[in-house]
């Protein structure tokens, strides 16, 4: 049966190989991002695609009339978007706790208050039952990421999804993390990785290679399944043994 599936940072990595695998069951997808151009180019069948800044709320608007236009039910929300905040401007002061304040609520801005926004926007538009919501976190949520910022941004979303779980289960609606580890083929490590921290990294691991944005993609598809039905409030790491986490 064909689903409609929103997926926030839909053009690139994670998120677009999410709407690869999606579209690919023939399920209408709608990217969303922040840059028009790189949904244009992301090239999922059939895809829709619609520009905003997730941490506006007046655009997030936006996001939901789109949705109930065209789509009406959502049956799976997928969490993508968010990063190290490299796509905005820097903090204009040389104050130390300036710089820290912005790089705090930048961080909070775009890896949480976008996903916050975006769910309380879509949350009664959730199928019933048999919905999704499924958030993208971050190793760094158990481990630090030397960005204190984004580490705290990843783990805020656990709480969150845990309390839409208790909220939306007696509608049949399950919501869930999936964090991953180290995954190549992404623009958060930036265009090269010093080779000795990519060393490093899969020197972690038990798998002894580098996650892929197919490896996430497939876990948020299963978590999406019917067969998952009975799974929520739950977070999923995906990085070859790297990390346990509690």
């Amino acid at each position: 049966m064909e689903r409609n599936v929103v997926i926030s940072g839909g053009g690139t990595g994670i998120g677009l190989a999410a709407a690869q695998a999606f579209a690919a069951d023939g399920d209408r997808v709608l990217l969303l991002g922040r840059r028009a151009e790189v949904l244009e180019k992301a090239g999922v069948d059939g895809a829709l695609t619609y520009a905003a800044d997730l941490g506006e709320p007046e655009q997030v608007r936006g996001v939901e009339r789109f949705v109930a236009e065209r789509f009406g039910t959502v049956d799976v929300l997928v969490h993508s978007a968010g990063g190290t905040g490299l796509l905005e401007p820097p903090a204009d002061s040389d104050d130390p706790l300036d710089r820290v304040a912005h790089d705090w609520t930048v961080s909070f801005r775009i890896n949480t208050l976008s996903a916050a926004l975006l769910t309380e926007a879509l949350k009664d538009r959730l199928a019933s039952p048999g919905g999704r919501v499924l958030f993208v976190s971050s190793i760094a949520a158990y481990r630090g990421s030397g960005s204190g910022a984004y580490a705290g941004a990843k783990a805020a979303l656990h709480p969150y999804a845990r309390d839409l779980a208790r909220e939306l289960g007696p509608r049949g609606i399950t919501a869930n993390v999936v964090a991953p580890g180290y995954i190549e083929d992404t623009g958060f490590f930036g265009d090269a990785i010093d080779p000795a921290r990519r060393e490093r990294l899969i020197g972690e691991t038990f798998t002894g290679r580098a996650g892929t944005p197919g490896d996430v993609a497939a876990t948020l598809h299963w978590l999406a399944s019917p067969a998952a039905g009975h799974v929520t409030s739950q977070v999923i790491q995906v990085n070859g043994g790297a990390e346990r986490g509690n």
